[in-house]
């Protein structure tokens, strides 16, 4: 079984190594996690409301939504339900590491696509390394950690070419993309959709995050997931968390000009980079890649080294927090690239 080692311990300073929401939560969280009683946390959390509110919200009926103590107790659940030893989890690599980590506490065997050409979306390949074993195929959209997407054609290709495996379209970065196949889930038989409100919600802390999938499949999800999985606190403080739009509108488009903004700062230094839906950006620095993240940490600015992902040799993932902690870690970039006596491209 593979195990998943987060570089966690001292994180002060600016966090742009784990693509968190970088500011805070909507007020409005705030105001009822300081209304909440300690005799309320004496009893056991009920779910069942709160997903019928996100249901509602997601244009879907309570049925078809299973919330999860984030999506990687989702991507837990879905492997516990769908794979056993011999079945197959099929994954485009480079992507999120916890598919894997979870398939193979299942005993499945792994089997890995390599993206392709600039990360692209591997479609052909991974139609093709379809078998009758496979019973989970996992797509992350936007992808960790490349930022890369896969457009709404192509997801359709995959149910259709897998009707005996379940398909899972995770839209971490759903917020920052904006487009989503949401809208098929009870209609795609084999389809589950997995969204977290760790991002741009600012809820990592409390663990959250959901499943869609249709009324047949969520019966087998519900029957392998926990009922109590998913804490009070993170109950509580999810419905004013949906109902803050203006908040969340305001925190995404701030992310995304800043993207903007970093962007234009590694094109202007020569540090190749791929084109990122997300909050985040993929970069390449080369050989000097532990160094750039020391230096960086020296400036208080933590990013994350990418390097033993496939394909991603000398690469550095960099999230985008807000403009001004964006503009903090353009300078501190240039700072480490002076440093590090950086002569453009690797």
């Amino acid at each position: 079984m593979k195990e998943y080692h987060p570089p966690l311990g001292d994180r002060s300073g600016l966090r742009l190594d784990f693509n968190e929401n970088t500011l805070a939560c909507s007020s409005k969280v705030r105001e009822v996690l300081a209304a909440i009683s300690t005799a309320e946390l004496t009893k056991y959390p009920e779910r069942a409301p709160v997903e019928a509110l996100v249901a509602k919200q997601h244009g879907l009926r309570p049925e078809e939504v299973l919330l999860t103590n984030g999506v990687d107790e989702a991507i837990h659940v879905l492997c516990q339900t769908y794979l056993n030893p011999g079945d197959a989890l099929l994954l485009p690599v480079p992507t999120y590491s916890m598919y894997e980590v979870y398939g193979s506490s299942a005993e499945a065997r792994v089997d890995r696509v390599q993206a392709g050409e600039n990360f692209g979306f591997p479609l052909d390949a991974l139609i093709g390394a379809i078998t009758p074993q496979t019973r989970l195929i996992a797509i992350a959209n936007p992808n960790s950690p490349t930022g890369q997407t896969v457009i709404r054609e192509q997801i359709l290709q995959v149910l259709e070419a897998a009707p005996h495996a379940a398909v899972l379209i995770d839209e971490a970065y759903f917020h920052f993309f904006g487009e989503t196949v949401m809208d098929l889930v009870g209609k795609a038989p084999n389809l589950i959709v997995a969204r977290t409100f760790s991002k741009a919600f600012g809820l990592a802390g409390l663990r959250l995050g959901m499943l869609a999938a249709s009324v047949e499949q969520m019966q087998w999800l519900r029957r392998v997931i926990s009922p109590y999985s998913v804490n009070s606190l993170g109950l509580a403080c999810l419905p004013p968390a949906l109902e803050d739009t203006a908040y969340l509108d305001w925190y995404v488009a701030e992310v995304n000009a800043a993207r903007l903004l970093f962007e234009e700062a590694l094109d202007r230094h020569g540090i190749t980079r791929w084109p990122s839906r997300a909050n985040f950006v993929l970069t390449r620095i080369g050989v000097q890649h532990r160094r750039f993240v020391e230096e960086m940490r020296e400036r208080n600015v933590l990013v994350r080294d990418r390097s033993s992902d496939p394909g991603c040799e000398g690469c550095v993932r960099i999230t985008i927090g807000t403009h001004e902690q964006t503009l903090d870690a353009v300078r501190a970039l240039e700072e480490t690239l002076a440093e590090i006596g950086w002569k453009g491209k690797r």
